[in-house]
């Protein structure tokens, strides 16, 4: 069977190094990280592990914050990252230490240095990484949380919470994130990796909302482009601090309250996109929404997946990959055979190129593909195989683009048998039609008599092979000539 085609492109990641540095340096983990260290025996918190009221200015005054209602805001977002990352560790008073009188509502605990916080210099990139993964988790959750904006309108008379009437779904809220990151995530790795810009906001809003069948947007439709825009703008504010992406915010400008007319006295051009909000997932934003979709389940390939895998895993798993992801790929698998091993590597290679499944001739095209990366180490491989049917006829393209010696000729049935072979592979790598009708004339024309041949080929794919070049090639008799061979090899073959 042929490979199964990802869902997504191969994504290019920093290394764990260069990604584990970003980690430590996103603003928020920065805070989170000079609380921990700053907290001390004497710091007390509250009941949720939260930083007591009355340590929140000193907290703000140690991260450089103004102690001010802002400050004192930023001081208790980065103090609960430290608590959910593990960097703090929350200890609640012991039974009957509560002072007389004190509810436990007021109870005070104290926090310890977490484990987390020593592996933040002693531990590995991984380490690092791993923290910070769980710091995501904690801002996605914030970003995800609802709204409240008259948070009284919500407490009943006995104190309750009526969560009912927050019209609020956890799980649709994070369903509705996670999709806007994956199609982020997809925008960015477009055109192999040349998507990389920034995306604007309605853009990314109306990828979630607008059905892909509507031709112009119904006022309802806009509407909901409109609202999602608007809790993307406190999202994308609230997660840019931990790293994943850089975001130009929604022009204040623009949000304006109903009845107010928009400030535009600046000379800001109404129709600038860039102030309906920008937004990039930076490389660390790669790695962390990479992340989530893996532990989602979602098949998410990144270059160096198959660096340490056998070669039948190689050609199989870079099957559909973009040419450049491809050849990364292919790189990084060679390099960890060494250049001591290239005879090895090669042969492996080659077997695992064999084969008459329907995935056999892109695996054989990806071989050839990869010993054009090995050098001339992989002679003595390539020279074992000269007699292979499956195989010759690349070992020979191989040795002569090599300018080797000796290189013997191939026989007329290989010659056919390669060329059957070789457009099979490129019409199951779904290439350019332009290149690919190139490629059916020219072989066909190499040979004269070519279809009057060519339907004897034992080859799997001959028949299936021949009606495609009738389909492509633009010489009317050569494209019937290339029909008539199709029906021949079907009825050779009893199909």
């Amino acid at each position: 069977m042929s490979a199964e085609r990802p869902i997504l492109p191969p994504v290019r990641l920093h290394s764990e190094a260069e990604l584990a540095r970003d980690a430590l340096a996103a603003p928020l983990f920065v805070r989170a990280v000079k609380l921990a260290r700053w907290a001390g025996p004497d710091t007390r918190v509250g009941a949720g592990g939260e930083l007591a009221e009355a340590h929140l200015p000193a907290a703000a005054e140690h991260l450089g914050l103004p102690a001010d209602e802002e400050g004192a805001a930023y001081a208790s977002e980065a103090w609960r990252l430290a608590v959910d990352t593990g960097l703090l560790d929350v200890t609640d008073p012991e039974e009957g230490e509560l002072p007389d009188g004190a509810e436990e509502a007021e109870a005070e605990g104290t926090v310890t240095a977490g484990e987390n916080l020593a592996l933040l210099t002693s531990g590995s990139p991984q380490d690092v990484l791993g923290i910070w993964l769980d710091g995501l988790d904690a801002v996605h959750a914030d970003a995800t949380a609802p709204v409240l904006d008259d948070f009284a309108d919500l407490v009943g008379e006995d104190g309750s919470i009526d969560f009912d009437a927050l019209d609020w779904d956890p799980e649709a809220e994070a369903e509705f994130l996670d999709g806007v990151l994956g199609n982020l995530y997809l925008l960015t790795l477009a055109d192999n990796g040349a998507g990389d810009g920034p995306v604007p906001l309605p853009a990314l809003a109306a990828s979630m909302i607008v059905p892909d069948d509507m031709g112009e947007p119904t006022d309802d439709i806009l509407e909901q482009v409109s609202e999602a825009m608007m809790r993307l703008d406190d999202q994308f504010r609230l997660l840019e601090p931990i790293g994943i992406v850089a975001y130009q915010p929604v022009d204040e400008a623009l949000m304006v309250e109903e009845g107010e007319t928009a400030d535009t006295s600046a000379g800001a051009d109404e129709e600038d996109v860039t102030r309906y909000g920008m937004v990039k997932l930076t490389p660390l934003g790669l790695y962390g929404v990479r992340a989530r979709m893996l532990e989602a389940g979602v098949d998410a390939p990144a270059v160096g997946d198959l660096a340490d895998k056998g070669a039948d895993a190689l050609l199989d798993g870079i099957a559909h990959y973009p040419e450049p992801a491809a050849r990364a790929e292919i790189q990084l698998w060679l390099a960890g055979h060494g250049t001591q091993g290239a005879v090895a590597a090669a042969a492996e290679l080659l077997a695992a190129a064999r084969g008459t499944d329907e995935g056999a001739p892109l695996r054989r095209l990806h071989c050839q593909q990869a010993l054009a990366l090995a050098g001339e180490e992989a002679e003595p491989a390539v020279r074992a195989v000269l007699g292979d049917q499956e195989l010759g006829g690349l070992a020979r393209v191989w040795l002569a683009e090599h300018g080797a010696a000796d290189v013997p000729p191939p026989p007329e049935a290989m010659i056919f048998w390669l060329a059957i072979d070789t457009i099979a592979a490129q019409l199951d790598a779904d290439g350019e039609l332009d290149e690919l009708q190139g490629l059916v004339e020219g072989l066909s024309a190499q040979h004269s008599g070519f279809f009057d041949e060519v339907w004897r080929v034992d080859h799997p794919a001959t028949a299936d092979v021949l009606e495609a070049m009738g389909r492509l090639h633009s010489d009317k008799k050569a494209a019937k000539d290339a029909r008539k061979a199709a029906f021949k090899a079907r009825s050779r073959a009893g199909g």
